[in-house]
């Protein structure tokens, strides 16, 4: 706590000086009517000539031009504050229409009005969202693929184009340089209390965005060019998304009163944990997610340099070095190569990391910050049921970094069961975790290959004749070496001596293996390099399957139909056959990909080459399902040679499975 109380702003320095005093150095009254013309349009001209450049390289001189501007932000923020709210949308609110964003624009007047140090710096942080992702937008009517980073953005030949590179300069002066005032990072990683943050400086955004839309206006006039926005990201399978109970009044009240007393709260950040609780009440979701990340990365940040012995890295770094980021301190190691001992200090490090890389870092997951903070998302409509989730782990959060007399919290009726879902959670959108669900699901679309329409089996036993079923027979004695060489492996008494093919080969199976708990954090470079070969895998088989549903579904109402010509209704007799043998194979590579998930982390660390051996194996299956695809497709239906396909595979993975069982005794 000692450390707690000694913290009394996260800027550095300089940082502190750049944002907090350079702008307030002149004093002089500046002339709102020098950069406003009677019509209310912005004078860039006048505002570009306070940017100052260096004599060495003419590259920008931050200093210099935070400090003429710092009057000119003062003069608008004051005449925005003389307008009444409809003023201010009959003059301005047109301009902001290319930002597909005017409400929160509008929002952000509002604010200034009554200049709430908490609710300027919310407005700030999404006026910096919106803004980017429209000048996003403005940068693919001249080029592909858009910079991921602002600061690359504001830097493009693309915008400076559109809108002049003096004027992206004055941009540059506020947001996406580390040089200048940087305002958007300096927020989004949680660097900024409220009180730090100049209201002024929120209102010049507001009135150069105005003047944005009036430029880029022109320029669409003049090149007949039309603005499309990209369409908002939308978070779908909620379900998955949900790790914890639904929040109530109870449980927030509670959360207000661990917020005032955990060590996770830096004192300075308080206002800020508060209003984030407060906007979940008033169900405004995407506000209190974009409050309370950031005061998750500086409370985690806190600890991660505490404990790492880096305290000065607890600051905003200067242009020259990184910040401190989630990236960073979920890492395994320090830049160093120490071992980071951040998850150490965490009750349950896999769960707290687990969780944060599901929500923020995963490429399959949410990645809420990033589809935030870049303005991929609606804040109109940001679900709450992403939001609950964001709250529930900041409360286990603070109850785990209580002091000893908050014990009767953590035990609270409404409390405990948060805790006991954070002490369960598991990875949800790590590629080990995925493939288990791929594997699952394609599991279920095999198995509804038997309820599937079929002619009678005594005209498929025509096309078969004595030389078809020794083939079959060959084929299922295989499939039933294969399961017998990997069933000590398995649970036990899943293996029925009457029909070990189908007794071993089911959903219920495999979904035992799938809740077998692996560790995804921190997962070697190898252990990934098989499960990226294990999961396509896994999608060629589906895709398979629902090849045989959807041809088999048609086939037979043709065949009903009577509109098969001969050729075809033989070709259909061969897939009815094939089928049969089909469902096994499928079922048995999903069951090895499955067992391979087990072992895979032991073999790959103890058996380099082994391993390395049988990623050529899974390369080869890959291989097979791949043809598998093509051959089982409308438009090819090559039964016979599915069938070749399938012995030859058979016969690799029957050699492999007696290697197999060396690698899995030596991985145990």
């Amino acid at each position: 706590m000692a450390l707690l109380d000694s913290v009394t702003t996260c800027l550095s320095q300089p940082v502190h000086y750049v944002i907090c005093k350079l702008g307030f150095e002149k004093k002089d009254t500046y002339d709102i009517n020098n950069i406003l013309s009677g019509n209310s349009e912005v004078c860039w001209q006048a505002v570009t000539e306070h940017v100052c450049y260096l004599e060495s390289d003419q590259s920008v001189d931050y200093i210099k031009s935070i400090r003429l501007l710092g009057p000119v932000c003062e003069s608008v923020n004051l005449y925005f504050k003389s307008l009444t709210k409809e003023q201010f949308v009959i003059q301005y609110a047109s301009w902001f229409h290319w930002t597909n964003c005017t409400e929160v624009f509008l929002e952000v007047f509002d604010v200034l009005q009554y200049t709430q140090d908490t609710e300027v710096a919310l407005g700030l942080m999404k006026l910096t969202s919106c803004l980017e992702r429209a000048l996003g937008d403005v940068y693919l009517l001249k080029g592909n693929d858009c910079p991921f980073l602002l600061r690359d953005l504001l830097a493009s030949e693309q915008l400076a184009d559109v809108f002049g590179q003096a004027v992206m300069n004055v941009l540059r002066v506020f947001i996406g340089s580390p040089c200048g005032l940087n305002l958007r990072n300096v927020l989004w990683h949680g660097f900024a209390s409220p009180q730090e943050i100049p209201a002024k400086y929120c209102a010049m955004l507001l009135f150069l965005t105005a003047g944005l839309g009036q430029l880029l206006q022109t320029y669409l006039l003049q090149t007949k060019c039309v603005l499309v926005h990209r369409p908002y990201v939308v978070f779908i399978s909620l379900e998955e998304l949900d790790a914890f109970p639904d929040l109530n009044n109870e449980i927030l009240s509670i959360a207000e009163e661990l917020v005032k007393q955990s060590s996770f709260v830096l004192k300075t950040m308080l206002p800020f944990w508060i209003s984030a609780l407060t906007a979940f009440k008033q169900s405004r979701y995407a506000d209190s997610v974009i409050l309370l990340l950031p005061q998750l990365e500086v409370g985690l940040r806190l600890l991660f340099t505490t404990n790492n012995k880096c305290p000065n890295r607890l600051l905003t770094a200067e242009s020259s070095a990184l910040y401190t980021t989630f990236d960073e301190m979920l890492a395994k190691h320090l830049d160093n190569e120490e071992v980071n001992q951040l998850p150490v200090v965490l009750e349950e490090p896999a769960m707290a990391s687990d969780f944060l890389w599901d929500f923020l870092n995963h490429q399959e997951g949410p990645r809420i910050r990033d589809r935030l903070s870049h303005g991929e998302v609606n804040l109109e409509t940001f679900p709450r049921e992403v939001a609950n989730q964001i709250v529930g782990f900041a409360i286990t959060i603070l109850c785990r970094f209580s002091d000893e007399d908050m014990f009767s919290f953590k035990e609270h009726m409404v409390i405990k069961p948060l805790m006991n879902c954070a002490s369960c959670y598991r990875s949800r959108f790590h590629p080990i975790s995925r493939l288990k669900k791929q594997v699952l699901e394609c599991m279920k679309s095999i198995h509804l290959w038997p309820e599937l329409p079929t002619v009678l089996e005594e005209q498929v036993q025509m096309i078969k004749g004595s030389e078809g079923n020794a083939e079959a027979n060959t084929l299922f004695l295989m499939i039933s070496e294969i399961i017998s060489q990997l069933q000590h492996y398995m649970p036990h008494n899943c293996c029925s001596s009457d029909d070990i093919i189908n007794s071993v080969l089911t959903e219920r199976l495999l979904m035992e293996l799938c809740d077998t708990r692996i560790c995804t954090l921190y997962s070697p470079r190898p252990v990934l390099e098989v499960v990226v070969v294990l999961r396509k895998i896994s999608t060629q088989c589906h895709q398979v399957s629902q090849q045989v549903i959807a041809g088999a579904g048609l086939r037979y109402t043709q065949w009903v139909n009577k509109t098969l010509r001969s050729r075809q209704r033989h070709n259909y007799l061969r897939m009815l056959n094939s089928i049969k043998f089909l469902s096994p194979v499928l079922r048995l590579i999903l069951l090895l990909i499955t067992l391979e998930l087990v072992s895979v982390h032991s073999v790959c660390k103890k058996n380099p080459f082994d391993y390395q051996q049988y990623l050529k194996f899974l390369k080869s299956v890959l291989q097979y399902t791949e043809n598998l695809v093509t051959y089982t497709s409308p438009e090819k239906n090559k039964w016979d040679e599915t069938m070749e396909l399938t012995n030859k595979i058979l016969i690799k993975i029957r050699k492999i499975s007696d290697r197999k069982l060396m690698l899995m005794h030596l991985a145990t």
